[in-house]
Formats: structure tokens, C-alpha cells, sequence
């Protein structure tokens, strides 16, 4: 019999849940358009708002503030521009600031212009920079409109909690807009907009067990909205045109709504795993350094870095054991996102940098073997 293997990107892409394939499937097998009037398009319609209502849940948000997408990075674009309303009101971003270490759907800038987006620093513990953030927003041009801040609440590589109250604070001191990357956080951490002090949080189906192709951008209110990004038929109350696809965003609720069921039992074991796992790598090579160890992460992720071990070999001693995750690749640096994003922190590029990104295994007893390998690996290898 072949080995069984226990997946280990998570952050990447979580399996499907059950409930979700199912309300998927159910969604499948229903005709009409949510836009009809007539029985079989209230039905869809139905499905819809129910799914809109649990995901609402998830974030601490109400119904009428969640706008469904194709995807985060849909959101992402969508959000992340100067062109907005206050009510029937135009108003405009003057500049947008992100952090050195945000997933590229929110690096790219959205639809602001190059020159209209600043770069933040993190520190060494890898955290923004809350210093460096201040000092941006005080220089910032008030005749070119407000400020809009845009951060991950979890960082997707090492699982570091970004301190988001704090930047809330330093955003609201000089009346900015502060959009919250939660991608990473939902499912894994308790969510709500307003603990968080955002104006807008962005989450994608698939990485909380939903289906691949769809997401939400998720508002404070309704007031103050980002002009549309796809025009069209007027859908989603004018925001986000084109026919809704029904049984992704059945999937998405259904996974939404196990998240907020199941996140304390999940995120507890998953942690303790987790825990283990770094225990045994330790073990196995005591110069490991484990990135994020003394601070707050979310339970599924351990980022690492194994000094002198080439990142294929310490990648192909895992999978062989099993394991498959995702190494920074050193080859090919200026295409990684990954490798950007160690750049961007500051880690030293002569290491490999190894990710867990990992969540509760169907079968509950199998744990991560860590290779017996490892250390003869890592004394024997070059760079």
C-alpha cells in the first residue's frame, strides 16, 4: 500500500469540507437565477442570503455589509483605490500605505498609480512597524485626500499576528481608512470588524474549506463604499455586477459556519500538534530557528529556517516521510512571492526557509514525522 500522506499548505489552500462539497452539490442541482422574481430564482435566492448571513457571522459583521467576489484578490482590487463614496458623495484616497510583507493581491497597489503607494518597514520580530507607520501618516498630504492603510491581520508565511488595534489607532488619529487583510485569520482566530478597528476586511472561501472562486470584501457599513470594479447588471446591490455563483457561495457559507461552530476545539489541537512538530525539528537540528516562536501566532503555522541546508533537500526529506510543504525556492528569487517576501522581512537568504501551513487531519492520530535525516542533511550540505 502507498503512503499515507498528510497535507501541509494550508495556508495555500485548505481541503474541502464536507458540508461545503455538500452545499455546493445542493446549490448544483438548482435552477434558476438569483435575480428572478419567480419561485425557482427566490430559491436561489434564498441560498444566497443564508450563506451571506454566515459568513457575516464569521467576521463579526452584519448581512447587508457583506459583498460576495470572485476571490481575496478581486476584494483586494476592488477596495484598494482612491475612487469612493460617502453615500452619493465622491471622495477621494490620496494614498495608499501597505506593509513590506503583504500577500501580492494587496501589494500590487489595486487601481492606485505606483507613485501613490508607500511601503512600510516590519521589524525584526516580524511586525509592521508601528513607529515608521506613524511617521508616514504625519507626513502624509491632506489635499490629496485621505489615507488608506491596508495590512494582513495574519501574515500567510510565518503566522505572526499583525497588531492591528494598534495600527487601528494610529489610522482613526488622522481619519484614515484602514482595509484588514483576513485571509489568513479567518477560521483560525476570532473575527470581528469592529474589535478590529477596520473599515474593511477581505476573506477567501478555500483557505477556511470552501471552494475555490469565490471571497467576500466585508464593510463596516453601508455608507462608505469603493466605486465598482465590474459594472454590469447591478447585482450585489450595485457593488460587484454578474450573476452570482450560487454553489461556490453555498460552499463558502456552509464553511463559514463550521468555522464559527469549531474554532476553539480545531485551533486548540491544531496548535498542540503544531507545538509538537517544532518540538521534534528542534530535536532533530538544535541551530533551527523557528520564526515568530515567542510571540503571537495562529496555531497552524510554523515557519522555520534550517542554516545551511539547501531547501530541496531539507523539502524532498519530508515528502519522502509524507510531509509536502513549500520551501522558499533560492533558485529563482525575483519570481517567488515567498522569496520577496524574505527579502522584504529582512531573513538572511543563505538559509532555507521551510513553512508548515497545516489545519485539523481528518484522521486525528497521525502527527508529521520529522526526517531522521535532517541533521546528516544538514551538516553535509552546501549552498
Amino acid at each position: 500500500m502507498g503512503q499515507e500522506r498528510i497535507y501541509m499548505d494550508w495556508n495555500a489552500t485548505a481541503p474541502l469540507l464536507p458540508a461545503a462539497r455538500e452545499a455546493c452539490l445542493t446549490a448544483l442541482d438548482l435552477p434558476g437565477n438569483p435575480s428572478s422574481v419567480h419561485g425557482e430564482g427566490r430559491r436561489i435566492r434564498t441560498l444566497i442570503e443564508n450563506a451571506r448571513r454566515d459568513v457575516a457571522a464569521l467576521c463579526g459583521a452584519a448581512s447587508a455589509n457583506v459583498t460576495f467576489t470572485s476571490g481575496a484578490t478581486e476584494a483586494a482590487n476592488w477596495v484598494l483605490t482612491p475612487d469612493f463614496r460617502m453615500g452619493k458623495t465622491p471622495m477621494t484616497i490620496g494614498h495608499l500605505y501597505i506593509s513590506a510583507i503583504e500577500h501580492p493581491a494587496v501589494r500590487e497597489g489595486g487601481r492606485f498609480a505606483k507613485a501613490d503607494v508607500s511601503e512600510i518597514a516590519v521589524t525584526p520580530a516580524g511586525m509592521i512597524d508601528l513607529v515608521a507607520l506613524e511617521t508616514a501618516l504625519a507626513a502624509h498630504d491632506r489635499q490629496s485626500g485621505l489615507p488608506m492603510v491596508a495590512v494582513m491581520l495574519v501574515n500567510n508565511e510565518t503566522g505572526i499576528v499583525q497588531p492591528i488595534g494598534d495600527v487601528s489607532r494610529l489610522v482613526k488619529a488622522v481619519g484614515g481608512i484602514l482595509v484588514v487583510d483576513a485571509v489568513q485569520a479567518a477560521g483560525r482566530l476570532p473575527l470581528s470588524i469592529d474589535a478590529l478597528g477596520a473599515d474593511f476586511l477581505i476573506i477567501s472561501s478555500h483557505k477556511i474549506g470552501g471552494p475555490k472562486g469565490t471571497g467576500a470584501l466585508i464593510a463596516r457599513g453601508e455608507i462608505l463604499m469603493p466605486s465598482a470594479l465590474i459594472r454590469g447588471g447591478g447585482q450585489e446591490k450595485g457593488h460587484r455586477s454578474g450573476t452570482e455563483n450560487p454553489a461556490a457561495i453555498a460552499g463558502f457559507g456552509a464553511a463559514a459556519r463550521f468555522a464559527v461552530d469549531n474554532l476553539d476545539e480545531r485551533m486548540s489541537g491544531v496548535s498542540a500538534l503544531r507545538d509538537r512538530l517544532e518540538t521534534a525539528i528542534i530535536a532533530a537540528a538544535p541551530d533551527v530557528i523557528i520564526h515568530g516562536q515567542g510571540g503571537e501566532r495562529i496555531g497552524n503555522t510554523c515557519f522555520f529556517t534550517l542554516p545551511g541546508l539547501k531547501s530541496e533537500t531539507g523539502q524532498i526529506a519530508f515528502d519522502l516521510e509524507g510531509s509536502p510543504f513549500q520551501p522558499v525556492p533560492p533558485a529563482r528569487p525575483a519570481r517567488s512571492a515567498r522569496a520577496t517576501f524574505c527579502r522584504r522581512w529582512g531573513t538572511i537568504r543563505a538559509m532555507v526557509r521551510c513553512g508548515f501551513r497545516s489545519g485539523r487531519q481528518r484522521r486525528r492520530r497521525r502527527s508529521v514525522a520529522v526526517p531522521r535525516s535532517l541533521p546528516r542533511s544538514r551538516r553535509g550540505a552546501g549552498l
